[in-house]
């Protein structure tokens, strides 16, 4: 019993203590990666390592499509000729 709450608790601090990490997508794909490869071929350590991967590359891959595309996009007018805007049509039927 005391091995349980000893894990538990151990657990518990460790993924109250995921969100201050810097190294985004690898704590996170760690845990789960050893978990499941201590349970699948007990093999923790090769688990661990290749979720760190998997969750740092997926964490890229995130970062990389929020971009914010509308701070790269001058506003109309920004440039040479001033604000000219969209052309006037004055159609005189």
């Amino acid at each position: 019993m005391r091995v349980l709450a000893t894990a538990s608790m151990l657990t518990v601090m460790t993924l109250a203590s995921v969100g201050a990490a810097e190294a985004k997508g690898c704590i996170k794909g760690a845990i789960i990666g050893g978990v499941a490869g201590h349970y699948l071929a007990e093999r923790g350590v090769v688990g661990a390592v290749a979720g760190c991967l998997a969750g740092r590359a997926l964490a890229n891959r995130r970062a990389r499509r929020e971009i914010d595309y509308g701070s790269r996009v001058q506003p109309r007018g920004a440039g040479y000729g001033g604000g000219q805007g969209y052309p006037r049509r004055d159609y005189g039927y």
